[in-house]
């Protein structure tokens, strides 16, 4: 018998350091833009979404969590894509300029990053930054945000990851769920649990997708562990994906 399905926390998202840096630099992007790139340029619409995105998506992807670890996962990636994404254009405007671009150890960076230490990240906390006159030091100082962004993001797909391999959401729970009942026989309660006890095609388990990569699942068998002997689904896609499911 599956362990009983339970919803996980969803929401809470303004309390994540990761969606407190990207609103920062959500907001500092659109001043930025707004003040030195041409407002009619598609440079400028695209580095405002990039960093609207950033955001948005973790906070769909907190919303998401009760119902979906796969969600979640997938809109938080995004978020990281889409930083990548404004970071290379921040980088583009400085180099195309021929404007300095701080090292990662140059004191300026080194200033920006200790303000990131803090407990609480605020627009107030980089305001010298973000609201100076030259060009230069906004664009290295979002630069920096965007690292410190990338890097929390980094630690929260890896952590979304071992959540999702533990158990999902409450759609992955569910399917697990409905595949350890099929295989455990007909339901009295659900008719199309029923089969025809001459067919003979439900002898071999069917092979379940994998639900984070969609790749086919194979039967294994655990060798060690307090599970030694018992089967269990595990993605063909291993070792690149390790999701699996109780049979």
């Amino acid at each position: 018998m599956p362990d009983r399905i339970h919803l996980r926390p969803s929401g809470g998202y303004r309390k994540l350091r990761s969606f407190r840096v990207t609103e920062i630099i959500y907001d500092g992007t659109v001043s930025f833009c707004d003040r030195f790139i041409d407002k009619r340029s598609r440079t400028h619409d695209q580095m405002v979404q990039a960093a609207r995105t950033g955001r948005q998506n973790i906070a769909e992807g907190s919303r998401a969590a009760a119902t979906s670890s796969q969600t979640e996962l997938r809109l938080v990636n995004v978020a990281r894509a889409s930083l990548d994404e404004l970071l290379l254009d921040y980088e583009d405007y400085l180099r195309q300029r021929g404007l300095p671009m701080w090292a990662k150890d140059a004191p300026e960076a080194l200033e920006v990053r200790a303000v990131g230490r803090t407990d609480e990240p605020t627009a107030e906390g980089y305001a010298r930054w973000l609201e100076h006159p030259a060009p230069a030091v906004r664009a290295n100082a979002l630069i920096c945000l965007i690292h410190q962004a990338n890097y929390l993001l980094d630690h929260q797909v890896s952590s979304l990851e071992g959540a999702f391999v533990e158990g999902g959401g409450y759609s992955e729970q569910l399917a697990a769920a409905r595949l350890a009942r099929r295989r455990s026989g007909p339901s009295p309660t659900d008719p199309s649990d029923r089969s025809d006890p001459t067919d003979r095609s439900d002898a071999k388990p069917k092979a379940p997708a994998c639900p984070l990569c969609g790749q086919p699942m194979i039967l294994r068998t655990a060798r060690k562990g307090p599970r030694a002997g018992s089967q269990f689904w595990g993605c063909s896609g291993y070792p690149q994906c390790k999701v699996t499911l109780r049979v």
